[in-house]
This record gives structure tokens, C-alpha cells and sequence, in this order.
């Protein structure tokens, strides 16, 4: 996969981040999942609330895994099934401090899933995030307690960058070589006005 067509000058992390289909059917080290979940972690929350919690499946502990990958669409099952690893993502509903509603709880776990998907681009693994689980089925396999909102997937692993053999891979491949587009900014950054786009902006 190339570098992403960015305009601008950015993080190698961010030029070199995208979320392919193929995995590498092998495990993530222990140890490069806990840089991920730490990159994780110190991302920005209101009033530091940090109101997400992770459900890890690793690719090594099989009945773990298949459970998670149980969880997920149908339409995903077969080629997440090759990731390192799964992770649930979940959310608190309430402010800790407070006990009232968190408005941003979604913004803000995923701020912690965008900080980890970076980590992962800048020590050679990739993450793609998936909306197609199966939320009522995450509550009964993982007793999540009320107050807790299960949110979405994220597959882990080293990217399969090799030919594909099988039909089924080919698909995949032209998946993930597809124009890698992003609106244009002044479709996006607005001044004075909704609609205006900001003097700076091209």
C-alpha cells in the first residue's frame, strides 16, 4: 500500500496509517499491543474522564478469539478472522465525577482509537476499524454491566501485502487499493459563515 495522498505536511503515522483486509494470519507480540493500548490511553478526554474501556481477543488464545470473532457481522468474520488480535470497543455513558450523562463519550474513545491506530502505522502494524458487530451479543458474551455501551471492533495485525492466490483474496485486494480520497478542506473548514470556506484553506 502506497503512502496517503496528503497535502500537507504530516506525521509519518498519519501518511502511512490505512485499514487493509488482508492480515497476516500470525500473532501480535504482547508487547506491541501494549504500546498500542498505552497510546491509547493517553489520549485527551473530557474532564479526563476517559470513558472507554477494550475487550482483547489475541489471536493465540483460540477460544478467546473465535468468541470475539462470533461477535462481529457476518460480513466481517472471515477476513478478521486472520487479524493478531480483536478489540471490542466500549463505551461509559455517565461522567464518573458526576454520575451525568457524557454527551462526548463517543468523540472521546474515538480519540483513544485514533491515537492507537496511529501507534500501530509507526511500528508496522495496521487496525481496521469495523462498525458491523452485533452490539447484543457483546453484552450477553462479556456481561457488560449497564451503564456500558459496546461501540465497535477494531482488528490488529501485520498487513498481507502479497498476491492474492484465491478469489476471495483478490476481492479484498481491490478493497483495499481503491482511491484513497479525503474531502477537500474548504469542503470542511468554514469561516464567518456555515458554507464559507476560511480565507486559508485551498
Amino acid at each position: 500500500m502506497s503512502v496517503n495522498p496528503v497535502e500537507q505536511p504530516v506525521l509519518d503515522a498519519i501518511a502511512n496509517r490505512w485499514s487493509p483486509y488482508r492480515f497476516e494470519a500470525k500473532e501480535v507480540e504482547d508487547e506491541k499491543l501494549l504500546c498500542l493500548l498505552e497510546a491509547a490511553r493517553w489520549a485527551a478526554s473530557s474532564f479526563n474522564d476517559q470513558p472507554w474501556s477494550w475487550i482483547i481477543a489475541r489471536r493465540q488464545d483460540h477460544d478467546d478469539f473465535q468468541r470475539m470473532l462470533g461477535c462481529l457481522m457476518e460480513a466481517n468474520r472471515a477476513w478478521a478472522s486472520q487479524a493478531g488480535a480483536l478489540i471490542v470497543t466500549v463505551i461509559r455513558n455517565s461522567f464518573e465525577y458526576n454520575g451525568k450523562p457524557n454527551r462526548v463519550a463517543l468523540h472521546d474513545v474515538g480519540q483513544a482509537a485514533a491515537h492507537l491506530a496511529l501507534q500501530a502505522a509507526s511500528i508496522g502494524l495496521q487496525v481496521h476499524q469495523m462498525a458491523g458487530v452485533n452490539l447484543s451479543a457483546i453484552c450477553q458474551e462479556y456481561a457488560v454491566p449497564e451503564g456500558y455501551s459496546p461501540q465497535t471492533a477494531i482488528a490488529i495485525g501485520y498487513p498481507d501485502t502479497s498476491e492474492p492466490v484465491t478469489d476471495p483474496g483478490r476481492e479484498l485486494q481491490k478493497r483495499e487499493e481503491g482511491s484513497r480520497r479525503r474531502k477537500p478542506l474548504r469542503d470542511q473548514v468554514f469561516a464567518r459563515s456555515w458554507g464559507s470556506p476560511a480565507e486559508f484553506v485551498n
